[in-house]
Parts: structure tokens; sequence; C-alpha cells
């Protein structure tokens, strides 16, 4: 098992440590990274979207790479960071809900990240208090970039969201690029197994559903970004997917597990399927 180091907010995620694991070179290396322009990496902007007939509003964050550089998704692998955004100062926001497109695979100096290369378009649903009213957005929006180093990119938006905007194609595309459900991928079947380990628990899942691709990659989350999540080993025998990884709360904690939050999302040469909720 590797073992997981806890780290504190984003600031501590840019240490020497972090930056020499995320891209396998050592910290000076890493840490001489000064000449880097962080908005040559990633440019981000907020695509406004349109009002939907329920009073919803279908927004996007976009996020321009520059050559090279990739940044990460949600469950971002063994070195990554996920994007954050804060809402506070938002006018009249109630909640919002990402719709996140299927990721890529990167395997790099034994370590395997995930996340998008070249641009992010996130779809971002967003529900106002009074949806007769205007909504303004503030966010502050932390990525990590990387490249041959990994940078630390931080931007402050605002816009207004207009009623009723315009469809966006960027975010239509977007959409149109999310996992598939359990049910459209033909998912028969998902059981876990959950034993105690020294740390934490080990889970083993087993899905029964069709061959994805060449190489099926299995993310697992637990609905609780502190329980650290080892990479899944993966096997697949007939129509069953088995995939077992470590479970471990931070020091002091005790391990609660809601099977009905785990998410299983199983990638493959460009598809996916989004597994929700694990039986006995």
């Amino acid at each position: 098992m590797r073992s997981p180091t806890w780290i504190a907010p984003f600031a501590m995620t840019l240490t020497a440590a972090f930056l020499g694991a995320a891209v396998g070179l050592s910290a000076p290396a890493a840490l001489a990274s000064g000449h880097y322009d962080p908005d040559e990496a990633a440019r981000v902007a907020m695509l406004p979207g349109w009002r939907e007939a329920d009073g919803t509003h279908m927004a996007a964050l976009h996020v321009a790479l520059g050559d090279g550089w990739k940044t990460y998704w949600r469950a971002p692998g063994d070195a990554g960071i996920p994007p954050s955004i804060d809402w506070s100062g938002s006018r009249n926001l109630a909640s919002v809900s990402y719709k996140w497109p299927l990721p890529e695979v990167f395997e790099q100096n034994g370590l395997r990240t995930i996340g998008y290369q070249r641009e992010l378009v996130l779809p971002i649903q967003i529900t106002p208090r009074d949806p007769s009213a205007p909504v303004t957005l503030k966010a502050r929006v932390t990525l990590g970039v990387c490249r041959d180093v990994c940078l630390p990119k931080q931007s402050l938006l605002k816009v207004e969201l207009p009623n009723p905007g315009a469809p966006d194609a960027r975010i239509s595309r977007a959409m149109g690029r999310r996992p598939d459900t359990a049910a459209e991928a033909g998912v028969s079947a998902v059981r876990c197994q959950v034993t105690p380990s020294a740390d934490g628990l080990e889970i083993t899942a087993h899905l029964t559903l069709p061959r994805q691709g060449g190489k099926e990659v299995v993310v697992m989350e637990t609905g609780n970004p502190e329980i650290w999540v080892s990479e899944a080993q993966v096997t697949r025998r007939g129509p069953t997917l088995t995939a077992s990884a470590e479970l471990v709360p931070p020091p002091g904690t005790p391990m609660v597990l809601d099977r009905s939050a785990l998410r299983f999302t199983v990638l493959a040469e460009g598809r996916g399927v989004d597994v929700l909720g694990c039986g006995s």
C-alpha cells in the first residue's frame, strides 16, 4: 500500500514534495519555475450560458490550457489536485451542480493522473434563490496546472448571468461528453466486499458490464474528500470487472463508509461509465 500523505488546503499542496511527485522531478528543479507564466499555462473565464425553462441556469467554467499544459478532474489521481471554486460574494445563488465531462488518463514516470489537456469546459448548473431576479456570480477559482513543472493558478471571476441568455455550443458539447450512466452502459450488477485493514478499510467492487476498451481504469470515490483512496487494482474476467482499493481516513478520525455514496467511474479509450452506490 502506498501511504497517504495528508495535506492541508491548497497552499500546502504546492510544496516541493507535491511538485516533485507530480512530475517526477527533484524538488529544486520543480521549484525553479519562476520563469513560467501562469497566465500562459491557463486562461480562465466563465461562459455565461442560458436560463432553462425550470428556472435554473446553465453556465460553464472555461479553462484554455497552453501547449503541453494540463489540469485535473474532480478525482485527480496520484499527484494532481482538483479544481476548487469558492462562490462567496455571489448574489441570488442557492446552489451549484458540476457536470464533469469525460477526462483523460495520463501515465508518466510511474504515476497516474486524470484530467484534461488543451481545454476544460466544465458545465455548471446554477440554481437561483429567486428565479425571477438577476444572478451575479463571483468565483475564486483555484487550479493546479502541470507540464514539466506544476504551478498554482488562481483567478477571480465576476459575471452577471443573462436572462434568458443564449445557447453556447461549447457548453452543449461538454455536456454531451459526460460518462454513460450505469443503465446506458448495460451495468447489470454491482457488489462490494468491505474488510478492515491496518489503516482503514479495503474495498473490492465487482461490476458486471460489457468491456469498455482495451485498458479499463476504475476510479473510486467515497463522497467524503477527506478519505484517501488508493489507486484501484483492476482485473476483468468475462463480463465482470473487479476493482480493489484501500480507504484511509485522516489520523484520529473513525472510518465511516456510506455505501450509497460510493462512486465508480470506469474509463477506457475515450469512453466512461458512472456507477453510483454499491450493495453487499
